[in-house]
């Protein structure tokens, strides 16, 4: 495998600067040209009377359900430091699990699996019947948990804290860059990113510009996305994280060089 066998490809990088570092970074390692454009915006929903309810009765719940690194940052930041008990929190990847540390708080539950479907699993035999859960989420969560712990008897409370929306200036770069740059390969770390982007993409009629694109998902519902707008997926690893999709590129990028001699 080369070293650099992402030599001179220019890749997408559907996130803001603070996000996207870490990935450019990678992504400029193994030789690829990182191009950041944030697919994705967050902006907090205007519910402060109920979300300074939900905080002032936390204490009413058995469990905290976080289920991203938003969802973390939008909630546990206004939860004063003083408050005398806190319900378990349950949370999603790694990643989440690390900001709600550094928050100051503890994880008593992460399932193995990154997803809805997989977090269900794995919690359903550790929370009990009767039990109150929260499960504060952006607007575009998916219902899985909820109900899947309604069907299971379990009470839950959902919050929408945050809401997802694609910035206007994203919106006018990726035009430019589809219209005068060839995008070797499209990475998509949720399924909004894609949504967004394939919106673009048909506004603006340029389709073309993306035909020969290396398609990479951060996991499954990504994926399920992705293929639902009529793009053909060639990267989704089994575990979903951005360090596990960038091993995966590569060594499909290394693969089909070999191939192609």
């Amino acid at each position: 495998m080369s070293d650099v066998p992402l030599q001179g490809k220019n890749i997408l990088i559907p996130r803001g600067k603070l996000q996207a570092k870490a990935f450019s970074e990678a992504i400029k390692e193994h030789g690829g040209v990182p191009i950041e454009i944030p697919l994705i915006g967050f902006r907090p929903t205007q519910i402060r009377e109920e979300l300074q309810q939900a905080i002032e009765q936390i204490d009413q719940y058995d469990w905290l359900i976080i289920t991203s690194i938003n969802s973390a940052r939008f909630f546990l930041t206004k939860i004063p430091a003083n408050l005398p008990s806190m319900p378990k929190i349950a949370a999603i990847g790694e990643k989440t699990e690390r900001v709600i540390k550094e928050l100051g708080f503890n994880v008593a539950f992460t399932p193995s699996e990154y997803v809805a479907e997989g977090f269900v699993k794995e919690f359903l035999p550790i929370i009990s019947q009767g039990e109150k859960a929260l499960l504060p989420k952006g607007d575009l969560a998916r219902g899985v948990i909820v109900s899947a712990l309604q069907k299971n008897n379990i009470q839950v409370n959902e919050l929408i804290i945050y809401e997802t929306f694609l910035p206007e200036e994203s919106k006018q770069q990726l035009m430019k860059t589809l219209t005068e740059t060839k995008l070797h390969i499209l990475t998509f770390t949720s399924s909004s990113t894609v949504d967004h982007f394939m919106a673009v993409v048909n506004e603006a009629k340029l389709h073309d510009k993306i035909k020969e694109s290396i398609v990479a998902c951060i996991g499954p519902i990504a994926k399920k996305t992705a293929e639902s707008h009529g793009l053909t997926v060639h990267v989704c690893p089994s575990i979903y994280t951005v360090d596990a999709m960038i091993l995966q590129l590569i060594h499909y990028v290394s693969e089909t060089r070999l191939e192609a001699k």
